[in-house]
């Protein structure tokens, strides 16, 4: 979907420094939302976009062209509580920010917080806040008089669901500063790509319905319920997209349920294969334990393809994207049995998986159209 037709009308040139973590190639919900939105702003006529972030690794500062966006990646000297420890970025986003008109701060975290307190900078400040801290919880002892003073200053805060606020432990004082704008999703950049087998191909057993989770296998994403779940569901096999710290000790545990049979680890699969997984696929599931699990774009992915959700009822924005009971089913977080029941009610119902799949498809298209989503974010980010 193209901006070039939407066209800001005071005429006048807008700069906007988008500061997060981490950028593309990186993979991660808030990294593709970064791009998502760098890429689309920039399309609108009188907006330029600088993206700033820091280094994965140990290394020094360095600038480079993504699709036509600058960004640079701040020289780090590793990373503490998963938060990048950088002098550089604080330097870097004292001298871009002087050139923006508005800086928009994807949190958490912790390091744009002070390199904003740091700078001195008196431009319009924007907070997209994705999630709580959530397990680090020794370090809000030290961040939370940091983020406190970020909030404070912020002319607005979004959050892409009312469960973000609802659910976090610190935005209910900054309720009035608070907006609402959803993840966007492009329907064509899913629909146009050719469909594959590629899950069908790699079934263990004729006529099994497929079930597909995409995502780091990191503690909070719930993959070793949805193991454990599969020791009680029939007729179905799991395929399992991603990679993380806890791959190998999953692979053991579906070798201890004697289900290697029926669990299909994927790896990390290119974005042409993904979208055709998701396309491919009978049931989506996102058995997130916790709300660091803030939205599940995953699961939008899924059902822009019309496929049926099962997700899992968290404090936080994720039971909002897919309906209990509309375009999928919401169970108890970290329930096997729940978990296992679902996907049995779904694996057995063609009809029903059908009757879901058009509504989350819908739905998809109707509330998180990404043409109106960057339209109100460009507006949020550059009116007075």
């Amino acid at each position: 979907m193209n901006f070039s037709n939407f066209t800001d009308k005071s005429n006048k040139k807008i700069r906007i420094l988008e500061v997060n973590k981490a950028y593309y190639p990186h993979v991660g919900g808030i990294e593709s939302l970064v791009r998502q939105y760098s890429e689309k702003l920039s399309e609108i006529e009188n907006t330029e976009i600088d993206v700033l972030v820091c280094r994965e690794n140990f290394g020094k500062t360095y600038s480079e062209r993504i699709n036509g966006i600058h960004v640079t990646r701040a020289g780090s000297m590793g990373t503490y509580f998963s938060c990048p420890v950088s002098l550089s970025f604080i330097k870097l986003f004292k001298q871009m920010s002087k050139n923006a008109d508005a800086v928009h701060i994807h949190l958490p975290f912790p390091l744009a917080d002070i390199a904003l307190i740091l700078s001195g900078y008196k431009g319009k400040v924007i907070v997209s806040w994705h999630s709580d801290i959530v397990r680090q919880k020794k370090l809000m002892f030290f961040y939370k008089p940091v983020m406190k003073k970020l909030l404070d200053r912020a002319d607005c805060i979004i959050t892409a669901t009312e469960g973000h606020i609802s659910g976090s432990d610190y935005l209910h004082e900054y309720r009035n500063k608070c907006i609402i704008i959803p993840y966007g999703i492009n329907p064509e950049n899913y629909l146009s790509v050719k469909p594959a087998p590629v899950l069908t191909e790699k079934c263990t057993y004729k006529n099994s319905i497929k079930v597909f989770f995409t995502g780091r296998l990191v503690y909070y994403k719930g993959v070793d319920v949805l193991i454990k779940a599969f020791t009680k569901v029939k007729n179905c096999e799991l395929f399992i997209s991603g990679t993380g710290k806890l791959e190998n000790e999953l692979k053991e545990m579906t070798k201890k349920y004697h289900i290697e049979d029926i669990v299909h680890f994927l790896g990390f699969l290119p974005d042409e294969q993904l979208k055709q997984a998701y396309r491919d696929c009978d049931i989506f599931v996102l058995p997130s334990v916790l709300k660091s699990e803030a939205f599940g774009i995953v699961q939008l992915e899924a059902m822009v393809c019309g496929k049926p959700v099962i997700n899992t009822r968290l404090d936080s924005g994720v039971p909002y994207v897919s309906i209990h009971g509309k375009t999928g089913f919401t169970v108890a977080p970290s329930n096997p049995a729940q978990l296992a029941k679902a996907i049995n009610v779904l694996a057995r119902n063609k009809k029903l998986r059908e009757k879901f799949g058009e509504n989350a498809a819908l739905r998809a298209k109707k509330v998180f159209n990404e043409k109106n989503v960057i339209e109100k974010l460009h507006e949020v980010l550059t009116e007075d």
